[in-house]
């Protein structure tokens, strides 16, 4: 049986409709897959102007139209945004990223698809949409019911794991909690195991302050919050350690120390990885009854269309979705 793949346009005025051709041209190893792209035929079709890459797939109006004699690429055209939008966040660009989404999440629920690979979407796009969410994490986590969710961003040399998204910095020192960091751990060993197949996991917790609170002449989060959350989860067989430093964590887990560092805050994880692995990370979002990767950039308004977009880490993205989806189906 083939592992189909749901893969999104992203906003239809950035690089989201670039990457997705470019990857789908890319030869990911993988055999036996159908993939089901969702986003807008004219869309698509400025950019084969526009780039000079093209593809041959199948065209249907819906997801109900493709059946057991639809090739293994298949556009679903919504057909719902002008050609020339504007290369800016739109409320029409932003409804349209969420058209496609809810469609692909639709897709996976009912298992008429195995995974879905995202292209990016614009958070002020989204809000001009009138979307609550800032972003596909948490769509996905209402959409599906999931409490425990965990952003990952994922590297061939670095994993981290977020306790803490989406949110002003001012906010991230009320939402760490002992019980938060505990369920982050908790998610991102499972998730190793799961998609990754690292029985024993060596999971790092960063700190929050400098030097990790130096203890407590720089704060007492690490005290007080995280260390309580490490001894917690080592009870529970999970092999963590911490709180470390974060101006050194990330060092020690390049250099193979660690299978995947449990990061406080948005930024404190995410300025490691794109320094490290800018054009190979993958955005997978664990604790999902959906295997969910995502291109690890966004939409890039400045260079859509112009043919430079690097479609690495969409690629990568659509690999790993392909491979997560083999393991989970017990056939990889």
């Amino acid at each position: 049986m083939k592992h189909t793949i749901a893969i999104t346009m992203g906003d239809p005025a950035g690089i989201g409709p670039e990457v997705v051709l470019k990857a789908l041209l890319v030869d990911s190893g993988l055999r036996d897959e159908r993939f089901i792209v969702l986003g807008d035929r004219g869309v698509f079709q400025r950019t084969v102007r526009e780039c000079g890459i093209d593809i041959e797939w199948d065209v249907v109006a819906s997801p109900d139209e493709i059946d057991a004699s639809s090739g293994d690429r298949v556009l679903v055209d919504f057909d719902n945004v002008p050609a020339d939008l504007p290369r800016e966040p739109t409320e029409q660009g932003g409804r349209a990223s969420l058209d496609y989404f809810h469609a692909a999440i639709d897709l996976a629920m009912k298992g008429s698809a195995h995974a879905i690979a995202t292209a990016p979407i614009h958070k002020t796009a989204l809000a001009l949409a009138g979307c609550p969410h800032p972003g596909h994490t948490e769509i996905l986590a209402e959409r599906t019911g999931s409490a425990d969710f965990v952003m990952m961003l994922a590297g061939p040399t670095l994993r981290v794991a977020l306790v803490t998204v989406h949110v002003p910095l001012r906010q991230v020192f009320e939402l760490l909690t002992t019980d938060r960091i505990a369920r982050t751990i908790t998610v991102t060993d499972r998730g190793l195991r799961e998609f990754f197949g690292i029985e024993e996991s060596r999971i790092a917790v960063a700190g929050l302050n400098p030097h990790a609170g130096e203890s407590g002449r720089f704060g007492c989060e690490e005290a007080d919050i995280i260390a309580p959350a490490i001894e917690r989860t080592l009870r529970e067989g999970i092999n963590c350690s911490g709180p470390h430093p974060p101006d050194t964590i990330f060092h020690n887990a390049l250099s193979g120390k660690f299978d995947a560092v449990v990061a406080m805050y948005h930024d404190q994880g995410l300025i490691a990885i794109k320094t490290s692995c800018f054009e190979t990370a993958v955005n997978i979002t664990l604790g999902l009854p959906i295997v969910r990767t995502s291109a690890d950039h966004g939409t890039a308004y400045d260079i859509a269309g112009k043919g430079i977009a690097d479609c690495t880490s969409m690629a990568r993205a659509i690999e790993l979705a392909g491979r997560f989806a083999c393991r989970r189906r017990g056939s990889g």
